[in-house]
C-alpha cells in the first residue's frame, strides 16, 4: 500500500524573472494531479532582478508555495537552508526551467519509501544538451569513478531526491556551491545508505546559470582535493 507522506519540491533560483511565474504554475498543475500533500519551496540565492518580487506575489496566490531569499549567490547554501525549512521529509530538487521530465518527481516520491536517495541520471537516460556540457559532464563522471571509486552517472543539482534525515547526517558536506551533491552521494554510499540511480529525460539548451569555466575549475578542483584527502587519510 502506497504511503501518503508529503513531498517538498525544492528549486534554487538565480535571476529567473522571465520564467518564474509560468513555470511555477506549471509545476503546481503537475503536483496537483498527483493527489499528494506537497509544498514547492523556492530558494533565491543572489537574485538581483524581479525574482523576489515575483515570488512574493506568487506566494499570495499559490497556497502550496513557500520561498526564501539569500542575498549572496550559492546554490549549496540555498539547499542547506531548504533542508532546514522543508515541511516534509521527502525532498526532490528540480531546476526552474523544468528541463527534467517531471515524471521523475512522482517516480522518486515512491522510491523514497524504500531508499534514502534517488539519483536522476541524464547519461543513462536521454539528454538534449550542448555538446560542451555533455563532454564536461562525462569527463567529470569518469574521473569521479576512477578517483573516488563510486559508480554513478550524474552529480548535478537537479533531479535528485533525498530523505531529509539522510541529508541532515552530513551538514559538513554542504558547501556554498554545487559540489555538495557529490559529497553527499560519496558519504551516503560509503555508510551503506540505500541509493538508487534511475534514467531521466532532459532537454536543456538555454544559457547556463553558472559561468561554465569557473564552474569547471571549481568542480574539478574540489574533486582532486577530495581525492588527495582520501589518499592521505
Amino acid at each position: 500500500m502506497r504511503t501518503m507522506a508529503g513531498l517538498t519540491v525544492f528549486i534554487p533560483v538565480y535571476n529567473e524573472e522571465s520564467l518564474l511565474a509560468t513555470h511555477t504554475r506549471q509545476l503546481v498543475r503537475f503536483l496537483d494531479s498527483l493527489n499528494l500533500p506537497y509544498e514547492i519551496l523556492i530558494g533565491s540565492n543572489g537574485s538581483d532582478d524581479q525574482t523576489v518580487s515575483i515570488l512574493s506575489g506568487l506566494s499570495r496566490e499559490l497556497s502550496g508555495l513557500n520561498w526564501f531569499h539569500q542575498p549572496e549567490k550559492g546554490v549549496g547554501a540555498a539547499f542547506k537552508e531548504a533542508v532546514n525549512r522543508a515541511v516534509y521529509d521527502r525532498i526532490i530538487t528540480v531546476d526552474m526551467d523544468l528541463s527534467i521530465d517531471l515524471k521523475f518527481i512522482e517516480q522518486s516520491y515512491y522510491l523514497l519509501d524504500d531508499h534514502d536517495m534517488i539519483i536522476g541520471s541524464k547519461i543513462t537516460g536521454n539528454q538534449q544538451r550542448s555538446w560542451i556540457r555533455r563532454i564536461a559532464s562525462n569527463i567529470f563522471i569518469q574521473l569521479a569513478k576512477r578517483l573516488l571509486h563510486i559508480d554513478f552517472h550524474d552529480y548535478s543539482i537537479a533531479a535528485k531526491a533525498y530523505r531529509k534525515e539522510l541529508v541532515k547526517q552530513y551538514p559538513g558536506c554542504m558547501d556554498r556551491h554545487t559540489f555538495y551533491v557529490l559529497n553527499i552521494i560519496l558519504n551516503a554510499s560509503r555508510n551503506g545508505c540505500k541509493i538508487i540511480e534511475i534514467p531521466v529525460s532532459c532537454s536543456d539548451f538555454r544559457k547556463s546559470r553558472f559561468n561554465l569555466l569557473n564552474e569547471g575549475i571549481y568542480k574539478f578542483g574540489n574533486l582532486f582535493k577530495l581525492w588527495l584527502k582520501m589518499m592521505t587519510s
